[in-house]
């Protein structure tokens, strides 16, 4: 960033101005030389990070009278300061260095966070932020070239925007590797990343301001969460889910894509609906159409499968009819619900796992059931190694998170002679065996897609 030096500025009482750092690529600033310190119209003020290294995030309303158009900002705090306003009102105001830009020419200055709403200009730029090389003509305007509101309305606006440090909350109960290398990743980044065990959290539900509050203290404002919601906790953990939605927090995983994809008979009714390529897969309610759900899975040997089992739990290879009928009859006489399904012999106890980020599958790996067992999770003994995934499989993987809305999903696949079938689709995948098999950084995928999701859009003009 270099100062004006080159040739004096010439400021009127209003200037058109960048403030690149930001992300608010045209502003207009009142210039008064009576304040000594600049300011800017922020909202939601919260400050977040270490306390030996605070941050500090606000949203801007770059556009007088469009509330609707709002750019998020964070920023590193460098001071907190009293500060007495034009009407004699003192307040304490906390304070960011960013750079001033103004017709090619940047420096840095220092910038209070206040509610302007009241005044007509968003910026007002004091004594500090002005160089003894800015000419000032009290009664002009717009000597520096003017800009303009339309980059708002734009894709320009999205490409303006900076990386910044976000606020990310990760749903989760367990301080496991998965979620260690959540806050590990975030925090090289220079994110704020807050573990929430999901339980803990209750809600304030009302029409004006809907709250998730946490320990008996209501939760800051996040720019995105992470859902790690375990299958014993689905339903308050979507439910809590559902509360960060409806506050217009970014949830890479939406509440409605987990409850789906926990619900296996749910789930294979989406596929379906989705025409996504799957095992012949048969349910009843009934214990008199045992016969006739056998035939409808296809013939033995047949998987019989609780609709609620994680990690190959509840999960049973029938080998014969007589072998089906028998475990049928036992979940039955527990009143379990499952379905049947046919089993892929070509499979032979692989089947590979798609990590699907961003609607892309990141890595793949194929896992291998431990000796004598059909079921190839990891939990269980089973093994994995990198694998190359042919166009149709990708396909297949990606098509199946889609269906779900699953912004992050571990897409199981078998490999038959029909080609590939999905077999489940993970909402809540761990990250160790596919790290630690493809040498991938997966999480750092995960980061890439959620800063590029919270950027700011384009806003819509209004209609005159």
């Amino acid at each position: 960033m270099t100062p004006p030096a080159t040739a004096p500025l010439q400021f009127g009482w209003e200037e058109w101005v960048t403030l690149p750092a930001l992300g608010l690529p045209a502003l207009k600033a009142k210039v008064d030389t009576g304040a000594r310190t600049s300011a800017l119209h922020a909202s939601d003020i919260e400050t977040f990070g270490p306390a030996a290294k605070p941050k500090v995030r606000f949203t801007v309303h770059p556009i007088p009278g469009r509330e609707d158009l709002f750019i998020p900002c964070s920023a590193a705090i460098t001071d907190r300061r009293e500060v007495t306003s034009s009407n004699g009102e003192k307040e304490l105001r906390y304070v960011i260095e960013t750079p001033l830009e103004v017709a090619g020419h940047a420096w840095p200055i220092e910038v209070t966070l206040t509610d302007r709403s009241t005044m007509a200009s968003r910026m007002l730029l004091g004594r500090q932020a002005l160089h003894e090389e800015i000419n000032i003509h009290a009664n002009d305007r717009f000597c520096q070239p003017e800009l303009d509101y339309e980059v708002y309305h734009s894709p320009a606006v999205r490409a303006a925007q900076p990386p910044r440090a976000l606020r990310i909350a990760v749903l989760s109960r367990e301080n496991n590797y998965s979620t260690r290398r959540l806050v590990e990743e975030g925090e090289k980044r220079g994110h704020t990343v807050e573990v929430i065990d999901t339980t803990r959290c209750y809600m304030a539900i009302s029409t004006l301001a809907p709250e998730v509050h946490y320990d008996g203290k209501r939760l800051p404002r996040y720019d995105a969460v992470i859902p790690r919601i375990g299958a014993s906790v689905t339903t308050y953990g979507t439910a809590i889910v559902r509360q960060f939605e409806t506050i217009g927090t970014f949830s890479v995983n939406p509440s409605h894509g987990i409850t789906a994809s926990r619900d296996k008979l749910h789930a294979h009714q989406i596929m379906s609906r989705a025409k996504v390529p799957m095992p012949d897969t048969a349910f009843a309610a009934s214990p008199k159409d045992t016969a006739n759900l056998i035939a409808l899975a296809g013939s033995a040997p047949l998987i019989v499968k609780l609709l609620e089992s994680t990690q190959g739990k509840g999960v049973v290879l029938a080998e014969t009819r007589k072998a089906a009928e028998s475990v049928i009859d036992a979940f039955r006489g527990l009143n379990a619900n499952f379905l049947v399904q046919d089993f892929v012999k070509e499979a032979a106890g692989e089947d590979i796992r798609c990590m699907v980020i961003g609607g892309k599958v990141v890595a793949s790996m194929k896992r291998t059931g431990a000796e004598g067992d059909f079921r190839s999770n990891l939990h269980r003994g089973g093994t994995a190694k990198s694998v190359r995934i042919s166009r149709l499989e990708r396909e297949t993987a990606t098509r199946a998170a889609r269906a779900f809305g699953l912004g992050m999903a571990g897409v199981d696949l078998l490999r038959s002679e029909d080609g590939p079938k999905v077999l489940e689709v993970n909402s809540s995948p761990g990250f160790e065996g596919i790290e630690a098999a493809t040498e991938k950084n997966v999480v750092a995928r995960l980061y890439d897609e959620i800063e590029h999701h919270v950027r700011p859009k384009q806003v819509r003009r209004r209609k005159s």
